[in-house]
């Protein structure tokens, strides 16, 4: 009978295999606070040596060489008005786009490389490939500047042995770039080539096997099936390594440290030349606050795309 009145009272029990919506809710609130709580580390780490340094080098701009008086944007126009700066933003702009492309270039092509070899094979040479990526940058640069140096440059040496002449790798404004580049590109193209393997081993074959149904050729499967499925994986990889790029420090300051005549300098290294070197630490602010309008417009149009590309289901 107490059933039959909770039922006619319209108060039906809840049954073991019918969760109460209010628990689940309480349960999402739960995780989603226990997500919260867990990442507060990660958020401290990233206020505390990212967002930070950032507003403190804003501040920092804004003052003279002595650090006692604002002067607003006098640094950044003074900056803008040299000729050694204007250089700088070009060879930052030249040297990330240009390492860029290439170690994009070098991993997609090595990425295809050990995707056709066996299991087995594939481990042994992605191991190897990945050894100047694990290798620590200023280490890997030393062996490099004894590769360039002109003293006993092994590949002058190599030059030699067939009848060519020198060059001055570090000492010719040309060929130090072309040396910067390079190692960069070398340090770099790993990281390129096992981002683009995963994304390869993601491509369900099923699409490969509808394209050669269809007649296709490789040059039409790469373009018709493997790029489309690929272009997210291409642009955020593409976005990083250009975020890390136009940060680098150490493989210009080992290799040339600027020179010949500025010629090589990046926004890091000029930084830390004109703020630490020059110990005029405003405009040493200034010079590293100018990477950041610069990424904002990649970061920009890269996400745009990104974005867009998955809305369309592509």
């Amino acid at each position: 009978m107490a059933d039959g009145s909770a039922i006619a009272a319209g108060r039906v029990p809840a049954t073991a295999g019918q969760p109460r919506t209010g628990t689940l809710k309480r349960m999402a609130r739960r995780r989603s606070t226990l997500a919260f709580l867990m990442a507060l580390p990660l958020l401290a780490v990233i206020a505390g040596l990212v967002i930070y340094p950032f507003f403190y080098a804003i501040e920092l701009s804004m003052l003279n060489k002595r650090m006692t008086r604002f002067v607003g944007i006098d640094n950044f126009t003074f900056l803008l008005g040299r000729e050694t700066f204007q250089l700088v933003i070009f060879q930052s702009v030249l040297f990330a786009v240009t390492a860029v492309i290439a170690k994009a270039l070098i991993g997609f092509i090595l990425a295809h490389v050990l995707h056709a070899l066996p299991a087995k094979g594939q481990r042994k040479w992605r191991g190897m490939l990945l050894v100047p990526w694990v290798i620590p940058p200023a280490v890997s640069t030393l062996a490099w500047w004894w590769l360039f140096d002109p003293s006993y440059s092994a590949f002058n040496w190599m030059l030699a042995v067939f009848g060519a002449g020198p060059i001055p790798w570090l000492g010719d404004a040309g060929w130090a770039r072309f040396a910067v580049i390079l190692v960069n590109t070398w340090y770099g193209a790993p990281f390129f080539m096992i981002m683009y393997l995963a994304a390869l081993k993601s491509v369900p074959d099923q699409l490969y096997e509808a394209a050669a149904i269809d007649g296709a050729t490789g040059i039409q499967k790469l373009r018709y099936v493997t790029l489309p499925m690929m272009r997210n994986i291409i642009s955020i990889t593409v976005l990083f390594s250009l975020i890390v790029t136009f940060a680098n420090f150490d493989i210009v300051r080992i290799l040339t440290n600027g020179g010949p005549q500025d010629r090589t300098h990046l926004f890091g290294t000029y930084a830390f030349q004109v703020g630490i070197q020059s110990g005029d630490i405003p405009l040493g602010a200034a010079v590293s606050l100018f990477m950041f309008p610069l990424l904002a417009v990649f970061a920009v149009l890269i996400l745009r795309g990104v974005n867009q590309r998955t809305k369309e289901g592509l």
